[in-house]
Order: C-alpha cells, then sequence, then structure tokens
C-alpha cells in the first residue's frame, strides 16, 4: 500500500523545518462507537480547561504551524490550520463534528497533538503525493468549504492536482464509508521528536478506535 510522498525543495528552502508524517492502513469507516465518544469526553473537558488559560500561539506544534504557513507566504489569520479550527471550536464549547471512525480518530489525534492531520481514500489519488506551495489561481472544493483559496499555501497534490492541506481537504479524495485504502498525513513544521511522538500516538489510536489492519508508517524530511 506503499505510495511515494516527498517535500519539493521550495517548501524546504522556507521552512527547512518541515516535515510530513504518514500512515497506510486498511480500514472500513463506521459511525464512531462508544470507544470513540468516550475518547472525545475525556480529552475535551481537560482540554477546554488548558485553552482558557493558554494562548492559541502556544499550544503544542500550532504556533510553529503558523509560523509555517506566513514563510510560505499565506496568512495563518485569514486561513487557520485545521487544528487550530478544532481548538477554537472546544475553547467556544461548540459540539466537535462526528463524522465517520477514520475522520474522528483522526481529529483526536489532531487535539491531542497540535499537528493538523489529512486523512485520504488512496484510491482517489493519482500518483505520487508532494507538499508544495499552491499556485496563482489554485484552489478546490474544500470539506464543507464552497471554495480553498490554495495560491502560496503549502498543500499535498497528487498527478491530478491538488488534493489536500493543513487548512482544509479537498472533497475529491475525502473518507467515505465506502473508502478502504487509508493515507492519513500528519503536517508538520515543528521538530522531528515532535513528530515522532504524534506518529506513534496515532498508529496507537488509528488501531484501536479506527479498526486499522495492515498498517505502515514513516517520516519524509530534508536529507541534510
Amino acid at each position: 500500500m506503499k505510495t511515494e510522498i516527498r517535500i519539493d525543495d521550495d517548501v524546504f528552502s522556507r521552512c527547512p523545518e518541515c516535515r510530513l508524517g504518514w500512515l497506510t492502513y486498511q480500514a472500513e469507516p463506521r459511525p464512531s462507537g462508544q470507544d470513540i465518544a468516550a475518547c472525545f469526553d475525556a480529552l475535551v473537558p481537560e482540554l477546554k480547561l488548558r485553552l482558557e488559560s493558554t494562548a492559541l500561539a502556544d499550544m503544542p506544534n500550532l504556533g510553529e504551524s503558523r509560523r509555517g504557513y506566513r514563510a510560505c507566504g499565506k496568512d495563518p489569520g485569514r486561513w487557520r490550520v485545521s487544528s487550530e479550527a478544532l481548538y477554537r471550536r472546544v475553547r467556544q464549547g461548540k459540539d466537535l463534528y462526528r463524522i465517520n471512525s477514520v475522520v474522528d480518530v483522526n481529529n483526536i489525534v489532531s487535539l491531542e497533538t497540535g499537528f493538523s492531520l489529512g486523512s485520504y481514500d488512496m484510491d482517489h489519488l493519482q500518483g505520487a503525493v508532494v507538499l508544495r506551495r499552491g499556485r496563482p489561481g489554485e484552489s478546490y472544493p474544500g470539506i464543507g468549504k464552497d471554495s480553498v483559496d490554495l495560491e502560496n499555501m503549502p498543500l499535498l497534490a497528487d498527478e491530478a492536482g491538488p488534493v489536500g492541506s493543513p487548512t482544509s481537504d479537498s472533497t475529491r479524495a475525502m473518507v467515505t464509508p465506502e473508502s478502504r485504502r487509508l493515507l492519513t498525513v500528519i503536517y508538520s513544521f515543528s521538530s522531528r521528536e515532535a513528530l515522532e511522538e504524534a506518529i506513534r500516538l496515532a498508529v496507537s489510536r488509528f488501531q484501536t478506535l479506527a479498526g486499522a489492519e495492515g498498517l505502515e508508517f514513516g517520516m519524509v524530511e530534508r536529507a541534510f
């Protein structure tokens, strides 16, 4: 189930600390059960208390992601990374969306680590995927959004064009109940150690809560 994943040199020149964590696995997305509900119930109240006394920019790995956006030429205040959007909902006491087991675990790991994660149906990806900056005029219909302006945004693209970003993923490869072969990406502008810890957590969460099987994982980073 391996697919080629890389980061282009333009992104590395602006963000030397940029890395991608990845997991490929097989799973059957299903309505979230009591195990996922219990995880949210344990996580959210404690996180809400923390957010009441901690600035968003000081949350682990979130400030680094915002700086990565600025380095790429994208305003993180206007185009928030998904982990920040989740934290804002928690701080405001709003319910978190429940979509399916894969997407919900995706959001649990994002809340636990501060990283933005994206999960994709591999059967709707074409060829290798690369993290690059969005080009002038590029956009796509985002999940829950009419259109996402991708210019200068760090984004994930395959041979058919942009498919995901730390802000909002395209509808083209979104996870549905029919998805079976999955790719989850952790977008990191933080240290190697922070990403390694997040990968370990993601592996555990997707196996125990989303029923991931045949799971493989790794990291893409700059070769010094």
